[in-house]
């Protein structure tokens, strides 16, 4: 178990029972530490995984130990969890494994002002060093633990009415991919009351892993066939926690997590943007607002917007798996949208299908108003850590990187913010990222099309997976 982008992250085997309990502590003392009242509240919600409510008890049953007072919240969105103690000025955290495998499980976790950060994730990880062999897990709760779901949910459903006008979706037919997903019958409800006809598909009683910045080809034959199955102007969803979303146009071909930002970006008009470097190199200053990359993960994405603000600014972060943090509060319909630092599924799905909605130009068209280069993204799972970290010592000199991607032309840049990112003479880029939460090898692309794009991002992790099985030297 680790720190990875988004939480601490493991095999949920190895995170039942006295691993998550510790964790919790480790927080637990870090927010008494930090001065948080230990008597406080602390709101813990989770995903719909078959260990989730296991984890949650035993995280609960540790903050009550440790002094806090634990609200159940239940299966809720990572956002409105988050909003819910935002607005309360208390703690929370979230058991979810967001996108990875149901095998696996994780805890996100809150201060009051907001996601934890990488002084928190040191000490946390430091403390549980520390007692991990002496630490008594605490027994079970006798009786039930205070629920504060249906009003956390209903303050997150608040906000989502003053992000789009009365009736703005009315006349539009919108398919609701439901899986496994936290928000499924929420997504349903809120698209209905700005007058879509909205039509649930795909609801499964078993986990379905959903990872919204390499969709697999089953689910995108699915999407495909349900767009033409009930003629849909646009299909949405989210991952496991509903904290990234999930958008295809009405030919079920997916709307790009990064142009999901931009199109919420210039939504709500931000003055500043902020987004890892794996986002489109197309999203720049010249769209009309200030750009900052970073690397990947909320938690560099977090403490750039911090360091962009300014007082009267809209300040917007977004990744390219879809996920939108709102860094500053902005005006919507005369309404001021609060702010919400942490990644959010359902202002960009409203704020792009508000677009379409205006712009009166279907989803699959909307793309050409930027005239961006053409993206794609895949990942290698069940790729060791050990892999990968091998595969980026042995690619780090120029030379080794020039040989290895030979076949796309010659590098002619390197930028080693996050993993290996060249640019090619031709233009085209190629970055190749270990995951931070998972044991996968991410790569994307950009190309002139769409179709060389995923040819780029095929060959090069088919020469990453020969790397792997055929030692120390470089695959040719």
């Amino acid at each position: 178990m680790k720190f990875g982008s988004s939480g601490v992250r493991g095999l949920a085997s190895e995170l039942v029972g006295k691993p998550s309990g510790l964790y919790t502590a480790a927080f637990a003392w870090r927010l008494a530490s930090s001065g948080l009242q230990s008597s406080g509240p602390v709101f813990v919600g989770r995903d719909m995984r078959d260990s989730s409510p296991a984890i949650a008890d035993n995280c609960m049953a540790a903050l009550a130990a440790s002094g806090f007072q634990p609200i159940d919240c239940g299966v809720i969105p990572t956002p409105a969890l988050a909003l819910y103690a935002q607005k309360h000025g208390a703690a929370a955290l979230m058991v979810t494994g967001s996108h990875i495998p149901a095998d696996r499980n994780g805890i996100k976790f809150y201060r009051p002002n907001g996601e934890i950060d990488k002084a928190d994730e040191a000490a946390i990880t430091q403390y549980v060093a520390e007692k991990s062999n002496v630490y008594d897990p605490p027994a079970p709760a006798e009786t039930a633990w205070p629920s504060h779901h249906d009003e956390a949910v209903a303050g997150y459903l608040e906000r989502a009415n003053g992000i789009l006008e009365p009736d703005s979706l009315s006349g539009m037919r919108i398919g609701v991919y439901q899986h496994s997903s936290v928000a499924a019958e929420l997504l349903v409800q809120v698209l209905r009351s700005f007058g879509a006809e909205a039509v649930p598909v795909g609801k499964s009683q078993t986990f379905v892993p959903v990872d919204t910045e390499a969709v697999d080809a089953g689910t995108l034959a699915k999407l495909k066939g349900w767009a033409r199955e009930f003629a849909l102007d646009a299909i949405v969803s989210t991952d496991a926690d509903a904290d990234r979303p999930l958008v295809a146009d009405g030919n079920g071909d997916l709307f790009r997590g990064d142009l999901i930002g931009l199109v919420t970006a210039l939504f709500v008009a931000a003055d500043t943007v902020v987004t890892p470097v794996t986002s489109n190199s197309g999203i720049s200053d010249a769209l009309g607002f200030e750009v900052r990359r970073t690397k990947v993960g909320s938690p560099f994405v977090i403490a750039g917007m911090e360091a962009a603000y300014r007082d009267g600014t809209v300040v917007i972060g977004f990744e390219a798996n879809g996920g939108v943090l709102l860094g500053s509060n902005c005006q919507l319909n005369g309404k001021t949208l609060p702010a919400l630092p942490t990644r959010d599924s359902l202002l960009p799905i409203l704020a792009v299908l508000g677009t379409v909605a205006s712009t009166k130009r279907p989803l699959s068209r909307l793309r050409e108003l930027w005239h961006l280069p053409f993206c794609a993204s895949e990942r290698l799972e069940n790729f060791p850590l050990e892999s990968s970290r091998r595969l980026m010592t042995e690619l780090a000199g120029p030379d080794a990187l020039q040989q290895f991607l030979a076949p796309f032309g010659t590098v002619a840049e390197i930028d080693e913010t996050d993993g290996l990112r060249a640019r090619m003479d031709s233009g085209e880029i190629i970055h190749l990222r270990p995951s931070g939460n998972a044991p996968e090898l991410r790569c994307y692309s950009e190309a002139a099309t769409y179709d060389r794009a995923t040819a780029i991002v095929a060959l090069t992790l088919e020469k990453a997976r020969a790397f792997a099985s055929s030692g120390p030297e470089v695959a040719p």
